[in-house]
């Protein structure tokens, strides 16, 4: 493997697929044939991985999926391609959450099956598979230290961390 590496479940797939897709593709700085080698990485890797999870206690577990490597890079690359300011991209476990100004970009994010969830002001989008089977309602930082969470800089927030860094 060229790109990813050390990955032993489904959750930690998604999250380094995510950071190596945001700089490998073209509409991000990245070529086409970067792009095409994450990608039949990700499929192998997805093959494999599918069916391994981990749970909130950090317990490795095995459960069948339905859902498909295409489907997680499919909605990826159209978030990319919609450039939105002001908006945050989080991979947190198996879900994939919007926040920020995602208003102007509603109708888009729609477009995709994000659904909205008023209590944290956030769009999210759930795997195929998954099913809520408790009333608990968790805010966003439990979720987070639950699951792990990695969130997509945009490119003025890594210029001015850089910026931050070098002075």
């Amino acid at each position: 493997m060229t790109y990813i590496k050390n990955v032993e479940t489904l959750e930690e797939l998604k999250k380094v697929y995510k950071k190596l897709a945001l700089k490998l593709h073209p509409d991000c700085g990245g070529s086409d044939e970067q792009m095409a080698q994450l990608n039949n990485e990700y499929d192998e890797l997805f093959s494999r991985l599918k069916n391994t999870h981990k749970n909130k206690d950090g317990e490795t577990y095995t459960k069948e999926t339905a859902e498909t490597p295409e489907q997680f890079k499919a909605i990826l690359h159209q978030l990319f391609s919609l450039k939105m300011d002001g908006v945050i991209i989080e991979i947190v476990g198996t879900f994939i959450w919007l926040t920020g100004n995602t208003k102007p970009y509603k109708n888009e994010i729609k477009a995709l099956k994000f659904r909205y969830s008023p209590k944290k002001y956030a769009r999210y989008k759930a795997p195929s598979y998954y099913k809520k089977r408790s009333k608990k309602n968790y805010d966003m930082n439990t979720i987070r230290g639950m699951y792990g969470s990695q969130k997509m800089k945009s490119e003025k927030e890594e210029r001015a961390e850089k910026t931050y860094l070098e002075g």
